[in-house]
């Protein structure tokens, strides 16, 4: 079926009709009257792109390095939770994926495999750990451990969710998680198995958690920690402050502080606050390899793709990852050669300008 995918699109299109609508609200959907899940979106077809031409694009590469790590291509698997909802594989099947197109791939905290199956199941793979904080500390260093026993090389801190946001698709479908549905990580935190409403996997989250644990978290692990919820010039400056190895520009795929900017947008607002001194990676709205181009061009190292994986996932499990990972790869080698850059390293702020004439 996913043969006749030719772009993220028809991924969603065909995950929305394989899916149950609760399961499909939940992936798809956003808080509130999803204003910023919409924006995420749209605010990459607020800025254009400048090509150069007669720029010798005989030799076009997609590879790149984050965090020291050399990728296939400057676009990373973001963390998505109880990816088993979505196919039976799940996080392995993912994880297989991505090793095969050569990136990186974020386990998120509620996933449905352990950090150790996804070690098992695609064991070359670049793996980044995301983290929320259990009111439980010890709970949190043990699965931190686990991470690291397992060859992740980096902890994503979740910073913006110490309470969970008001999605109301999930009520309005009842969505409640599948009794049969195992996280690993919610049980061990709970001490039992834990089905029910989303919010009581969330009631075991620490609405606590705060800069010191940034340098808690790189102290235990010795791992760098990238803190991910960073929206502000502000908070860009404590994440340097803090130690932290880098930041993701996220507002949670628009899942938790509806009105808030579009990752897009507050994006050269948080480069120009590190100054270069810590990476930036951003996350949200990412459909097309020429989504990507545009967060280089205003100072990304590179973008990470949650829904579009989802999507494929949910639409052919393993082999629809693999096709639309390559897809987005395609479309960066395409839209470098056509920017007039050889590389992702070439593309700069001259790449692009803001598209004024088009609705905000």
């Amino acid at each position: 079926m996913t043969a006749e995918a030719y772009n993220v699109w028809d991924f969603e299109r065909l995950a929305e009709e394989k899916l149950e609508p609760g399961v499909w609200g939940y992936f798809a959907g956003g808080a509130m009257d999803e204003i910023t899940l919409r924006d995420n979106v749209a605010a990459y077809r607020r800025w254009r792109l400048r090509p150069r031409v007669l720029c010798d694009v005989a030799e076009v590469s997609t590879a790149t390095t984050v965090l020291g790590t050399e990728v296939s291509m400057p676009l990373l698997v973001s963390p998505v939770a109880y990816q088993r909802m979505l196919d039976p594989d799940g996080e392995c099947a993912t994880a297989r994926a991505t090793e095969a197109a050569g990136t990186i791939m974020c386990l998120s905290t509620i996933a449905t495999s352990s950090p150790a199956e996804v070690a098992a199941a695609a064991p070359g793979l670049r793996r980044w750990f995301q983290l929320y904080v259990f009111k439980d500390w010890g709970v949190t260093c043990s699965i931190v451990d686990e991470a690291v026993e397992n060859g992740f090389s980096a902890i994503a801190l979740t910073a913006d969710t110490p309470l969970l946001g008001r999605r109301e698709r999930d009520f309005y479908a009842k969505f409640v998680l599948p009794d049969d549905l195992r996280v690993p990580a919610i049980t061990e935190a709970a001490g039992r198995s834990v089905a029910g409403p989303l919010s009581e996997h969330f009631e075991l989250v620490s609405a606590s958690v705060s800069w010191k644990d940034v340098e808690r978290l790189a102290s235990h692990s010795k791992l760098p920690v990238l803190v991910k919820g960073v929206l502000t010039r502000e908070d860009a400056l404590l994440s340097c402050e803090s130690g932290a190895a880098g930041v993701i520009v996220s507002n949670h795929g628009g899942r938790q502080l509806d009105g808030v900017a579009a990752t897009l947008d507050a994006l050269p607002e948080v480069v120009d606050a590190v100054g270069g001194r810590i990476e930036v990676r951003v996350v949200g709205g990412i459909r097309r390899g020429t989504d990507v181009l545009k967060a280089l061009a205003l100072g990304a190292r590179a973008a990470m793709a949650g829904r579009a994986v989802a999507f494929a996932l949910a639409a052919g499990g393993e082999e629809g990852v693999r096709r639309v990972l390559s897809l987005l790869q395609d479309e960066i080698r395409l839209g470098l050669g056509l920017l007039g850059c050889t590389s992702p390293d070439a593309v700069g702020r001259s790449h692009v300008e803001r598209a004024y004439d088009l609705p905000a």
